[in-house]
């Protein structure tokens, strides 16, 4: 039977005495009919939804639209829970490797014909699972998938899912799954490992395994339809009765040299060095998340446009990228002293003495001196182990 899933979200509306679910599938059903040819069934049907009460048929629009009720909170806290965002294609450009991609688009391509796969047999539940470190690229694809679907995108966190109050938490996951199936959307839980962590350790408590058995519940009541996508740093934390209800996992790992270089050039763009060694640049970013990427050529594109520049400069790029790796490894350079010697181990072919100078508007002397300092100590003095100063050798 064709638009069965739609039939049967009008239906589940009704029974729920949920207005808007009803109209907005209604709706999304007189839109299928109109393209597959069948206008005056979609007329007959908008023309029943013009006449639902006005405050419905005004959020509805008589079939075109999405509308969502009052955002779910939570109860102490009075936060909402959920925040709905309408992503374009144009601005949710994804780059992943070739594999993943593949695997990607596997999964649009059985959302878009799931009714399809469905009456043959070979229909998946549409959940997909996106784990790696943070800043791979996991939130953006949730976000891509969405624009790619033109659905609304409803991202919950779960931190703030959880309550302190006994029972509010599967409270709290029961309104937001109920108001996800109001509407065609992609229901994003992002920080899934804060909900679903595995049972049974020795930190666990009723309460915790409470939820993951409501989180359980909650999932298993979807129809296969229904768009779900969740994200973690921590796959491994997931409890396995959660992981096995995905059928689609996709890791995000650190980008490779490959997917680095097509990083730095699409982020960079315009601003891009003319002088510029892509493979070098690629290399030095080894480790490097596509966010930090993304972060050190936003940095040389605003030094640029506030230097009066048309493209950013190749050293400061570099400096930007040196000091960011720096930070994400644990290092605290709070000084220019100790800016200076980072660069000049991490990278001495780009941050010679000259190069340095200039970047610091230091002499060429005062930057000898500081490479030549040991940790620690400021003014050309160096302190030996006995706590005594020698003068610095002339």
């Amino acid at each position: 039977m064709e638009h069965l899933s739609e039939i049967l979200k009008i239906l589940d509306g009704a029974l729920k005495a949920n207005a808007s679910m009803a109209t907005n599938y209604a709706g999304l059903l007189a839109d299928k009919l109109e393209e597959d040819g069948e206008r005056q069934q979609a007329r007959l049907i908008r023309e029943r939804l013009a006449r639902a009460p006005i405050a419905i048929a005004s959020a509805q629009g008589a079939g075109h639209g999405v509308h969502f009720g009052q955002l779910p909170t939570d109860n102490d806290s009075r936060l909402n829970t959920v925040d709905i965002t309408q992503p374009l294609l144009e601005s949710t450009d994804v780059l992943l490797p070739d594999a993943i991609q593949a695997r990607l688009m596997e999964f649009i391509q059985c959302v878009e014909h799931h009714d399809e796969l469905q009456r043959v047999g070979a229909a998946l539940a549409n959940r997909l699972l996106i784990y790696g470190p943070p800043g791979t690229g996991k939130t953006q694809t949730a976000r891509w998938i969405a624009a790619r679907l033109k659905l609304p995108l409803l991202t919950v966190r779960c931190d703030t899912l959880v309550n302190s109050l006994l029972g509010q938490t599967s409270r709290n996951l029961r309104r937001v799954f109920d108001y996800a199936q109001q509407s065609p959307c992609v229901l994003f839980l992002d920080e899934f490992d804060a909900l679903a962590g595995a049972r049974g350790n020795e930190r666990d408590i009723g309460e915790l395994q409470r939820v993951v058995i409501a989180l359980l519940q909650n999932i298993d009541a979807l129809p296969d339809s229904t768009i779900l996508v969740a994200s973690t740093n921590h796959e491994q934390l997931l409890d396995p009765a959660i992981d096995r209800r995905f059928a689609f996992h996709i890791p995000m790992p650190l980008p490779d040299t490959t997917l680095r270089e097509a990083l730095w050039r699409k982020k960079l763009g315009a601003f891009a060095p003319d002088d510029l060694d892509w493979s070098d640049l690629a290399a030095l970013s080894s480790g490097a998340t596509g966010a930090t990427i993304e972060h050190v050529s936003l940095d040389a594109k605003r030094t640029a446009v506030l230097s009066g520049q048309a493209r950013a400069d190749t050293l400061i790029v570099l400096r930007r990228l040196g000091l960011t790796l720096a930070l994400s490894q644990g290092e605290r350079l709070s000084t220019t002293e100790q800016e200076i010697r980072w660069l000049r181990e991490w990278a001495p072919a780009h941050f010679t003495i000259r190069a340095l100078a200039s970047q610091y508007d230091l002499s060429l002397r005062r930057v000898t001196g500081i490479i030549n300092e040991t940790p620690g100590t400021r003014d050309g003095n160096k302190e030996t182990h006995k706590g005594k100063k020698t003068r610095k050798p002339q």
